[in-house]
Parts: structure tokens; C-alpha cells; sequence
């Protein structure tokens, strides 16, 4: 049973059209990575996901929850905001910048949501946050704020943060793009280890052999569409499309 199901997508900024009717099915335990030029709207598609714009046109459903349905002039109709909530704590979203409260211990930037939002018992958010901190090799940490973290640390407790609610759905802008190589390392390797435990992802990455070892299914985007999808032996090592062919021997140049 897919655990996002997005049809006839669009997203238009001021007369712009950034998303020119998206498609998107991600099955349960499925990683996905996304990738394409700047601009091709990769994020965009991530953040109508995940709440953070409103979809111009299109419908979406996570699990068997409609969240966003089409109305008779192809407009997009969201739940009303109290339902949303709930929807919410489906996914977790980790971005580029680990978007951490600065003035929040680590600890405190783990349970504030899940307590404040969602009203979860408190204990059990503190028991649940320092078992996630310890996997993610931060149980020291918990009374640190972001400022006396590495960038490699500050994305793993982003990463703790987005896992807190047991989310159906994991997705990830770019979470490497704002580290250097050696922390880039450190950054794969948890998601490589949430992939072994069947988590289900979106990853829109740069990081194109990455892309081609973790995932099970590669998108391709460019100008608001998706040009090329399939098993990442097909889109990376034998892409079909020439727009693909492109960007990737674009890559292969720097």
C-alpha cells in the first residue's frame, strides 16, 4: 500500500509555474532520491509534500488519509487545519540548514513538538528522544545547544527530531549540501542505516553515487516535470532520456 500517493501536482508562484504536473507514488519501505538541476523544482515538490506550500492544482494522500482533493476546477482542497495535525505527524522532514531552535537544548529541540503539539505523555518523549540521541552517537549531548555542535551533529539531531513521532515517511532536502565531505560521511551513513531498517524515504540529494547505492527507485526532475524514473542502475548508469544524459555528464565534468 503506498504511503504518499500525489497526482496532477502543480505549484505556481506569482504567474510562474514550478511544478508542471507531478506524479509521485512511494510504496512502504521504498527509498526514493530525487535529483536535477537547481531550479527544476525539487524542493518545491518536497515542501507541498510536507505542508509547507499549498498545492495550486493536484491531490495528495497519505496512507488512506486524503489530505488534498481536486475540486471541480482541478483547485487543490486541504483538510481543515485541526485534521491536518494529525497528518503531520506522518512525516518527518530534515532539511539542508537543520533548521534546530538556537536559544532549545538538543534535548528540548527533540520533545517540543511532540509535547506542545501533538500533547504526547512527557516521559515518554524524553525516554523516546534520549534512545534516538544515543543512536545517532549524541547521547552526550542532550544539554548542548546547536551553537557548541559540529554541522555533522547539528543535522543528526535534525534527523532525531524528524524520527520522534515514528513517522510512516522520512524526507530529506539536501541534507548534506550545508556539510563538508568529511560530515557528508557521517550524514549518509545514518540514512544508509535507516534504509537497512526498511524506513521509507524521499531524498532530493546531490550526491549522485549515494543516490545510485541507496536507493530503490531514482527520479530525475527538470523545469517542473519529471523527465526519467526507474531503479538507479537504469536513470544513472543507463539513462534514457537526453535531458538525463546531460545533466549527468554535466556532473561528471566537475
Amino acid at each position: 500500500m503506498p504511503v504518499l500517493e500525489i497526482k496532477n501536482l502543480h505549484k505556481t508562484f506569482d504567474q510562474n509555474e514550478i511544478l508542471k504536473g507531478i506524479d509521485l507514488i512511494v510504496e512502504q519501505g521504498e527509498v526514493v532520491s530525487i535529483i536535477g538541476p537547481s531550479g527544476s523544482g525539487k524542493s518545491t515538490l518536497l515542501r507541498c509534500a510536507t505542508l509547507l506550500e499549498t498545492m495550486t492544482k493536484g491531490s495528495m494522500k497519505y496512507s488512506d488519509t486524503q489530505v488534498v482533493s481536486e475540486g471541480p476546477n482541478g483547485d487543490s482542497i486541504y483538510l481543515p487545519p485541526k485534521e491536518l495535525t494529525h497528518v503531520k505527524a506522518m512525516f518527518g522532514l530534515v532539511f539542508q540548514n537543520f533548521n534546530l531552535f538556537p536559544h532549545y537544548s538538543v534535548l528540548k529541540n527533540i520533545i517540543d513538538a511532540p509535547i506542545s503539539v501533538q500533547k504526547r505523555n512527557k516521559d515518554e518523549v524524553i525516554a523516546e528522544a534520549r534512545q534516538l540521541l544515543a543512536k545517532m552517537g549524541l547521547a552526550d549531548r542532550e544539554n548542548f545547544y546547536p551553537f557548541q555542535l559540529s554541522g555533522g551533529q547539528q543535522q543528526r539531531v535534525s534527523i532525531a527530531r524528524a524520527l520522534i513521532n515514528n513517522p510512516q515517511i522520512l524526507f530529506f532536502d539536501e541534507p548534506t549540501s550545508a556539510l563538508d565531505p568529511e560530515l557528508t560521511g557521517e550524514i549518509l551513513k545514518v540514512i544508509r542505516e535507516l534504509a537497512a531498517m526498511h524506513m521509507t524515504m524521499v531524498i532530493v540529494t546531490h550526491e549522485i553515487e549515494f543516490a545510485k547505492n541507496v536507493s530503490d527507485r531514482v527520479i530525475f526532475m527538470a523545469d517542473g516535470v519529471i523527465v526519467e524514473q526507474g531503479p538507479p542502475q537504469q536513470v544513472i548508469m543507463n539513462p534514457q532520456q537526453e535531458r538525463t544524459r546531460a545533466f549527468l555528464a554535466n556532473l561528471n565534468k566537475k
